[in-house]
């Protein structure tokens, strides 16, 4: 997978590897920001398309290509 920039991840999308229900397809809707500028983004909220309930996760974990996918199968 290529190297993901956290700045870069704003309405990019995602396919979870095992769906929970029927939770598959999600986009992430905001980049979470750090009170200081200085220090580095740590998570991101996504928003399952089917319900459209979002979740915040670590930015990072949407390298672990055992759960996520990205762009839509």
């Amino acid at each position: 997978m290529n190297p993901l920039n956290p700045k870069k991840l704003l309405l990019t999308k995602w396919t979870a590897v095992m769906p929970i229900a029927k939770q598959k397809h999600f986009l992430v809707s905001r980049v979470i920001l750090p009170e200081l500028p200085t220090d580095p983004i740590e998570s991101v909220e996504i928003e399952s398309v089917f319900s459209k309930a979002t979740q915040v996760i670590a930015w990072r974990e949407l390298q672990n290509d055992s759960v996520w996918r990205q762009g839509c199968v």
